[in-house]
Formats: C-alpha cells, structure tokens, sequence
C-alpha cells in the first residue's frame, strides 16, 4: 500500500440529525471536505514551494468531477464538541482520465471505520470540454498513493 493522507474534519451542529448523531448526507459532506483537501491543498511531503494538493500539477483550467460515490456506514457518527472526525484518504484506482479516491472516517483516533467511501473522480478540462488524460507529472502523484480499494460489503 503507497502513502495515506489524514485530515481532521470538524462536525458541525447542523450536520446533527433528531436522533443526535451525523446525518448520513453529511457524512458524504466530510468526505467531500477531506477529498477536496487532499486534491487540491494538502500540503503533502515531495511538493515545490508553493504547491500544494495531489493535482498541484494538472494543467490550468482541469478541475475534477465526481463520476460516482459509493458508501457504507459501519458505525454510528456521534456529535462530540471539539472532537473533529478523522478522514483517512488514498487512491485506489488510475485510469486514463479518471482516478478513484478510497477513504475512511473515523470517530476517534484508532477507532474502527465508521464510514468507508470510494469516490470516481474525472480531471475535466474546461476549455476543450472534454475529459482531461492524465499526464504523467499527475499520474506519479497519484501512484505515490495507490492502494486497495476499500472493502465493500456489496
């Protein structure tokens, strides 16, 4: 398994549903929240000054677009004051023109998944309006991350 990226997503009130625990939409918002941070600015390790987020090298107007998500919720999310959900990220899958971030989030630090995800992402680019194919600056970002897909129940 390459390298993994951890971010910290605080909970918010509003994310709490009647029964007191994360909505199930909201649990997609995290890892919305943890995907965007990890593309395009976590400030990971190998990069040149000033760049940041794994698509730090994808040309000038490609941006990625969700193809597809699939989730499955282990456990239950509980609001906890000033204690932010631990998001778990790796890619596990490259295409041509598109690239599968995996993710877990947990509710404490060593706690078991509460939520894994896996999420179809396809570098578009804006100006030619078509799917962007990976260049190979961008392709051995994306390698330094490459591990299994989550599993799945299905």
């Amino acid at each position: 398994m390459g390298e993994t990226f951890t971010t910290e997503i605080q909970a918010r009130y509003r994310d709490i549903n009647l029964a007191g625990h994360v909505d199930n939409v909201e649990a997609v918002r995290v890892l919305d929240e943890a995907r965007y941070e990890f593309l395009r600015f976590a400030r990971l390790p190998w990069l040149p000054a000033g760049a940041s987020g794994l698509l730090h090298a994808a040309d000038e107007g490609v941006s990625e677009l969700v193809a597809s998500q699939a989730i499955e919720y282990h456990a239950e999310m509980r609001f906890v004051p000033y204690q932010p959900f631990l998001a778990t990220l790796w890619v596990s899958r490259i295409g041509g023109s598109s690239f599968t971030v995996a993710a877990e989030i947990r509710v404490e630090d060593g706690g078991a998944p509460a939520v894994v995800w896996e999420c179809v992402n396809v570098l578009w680019d804006h100006r030619a309006q078509t799917a962007w194919r990976l260049s190979d600056a961008v392709r051995a970002d994306l390698e330094r991350y490459l591990g299994d897909p989550v599993a799945l129940r299905r």
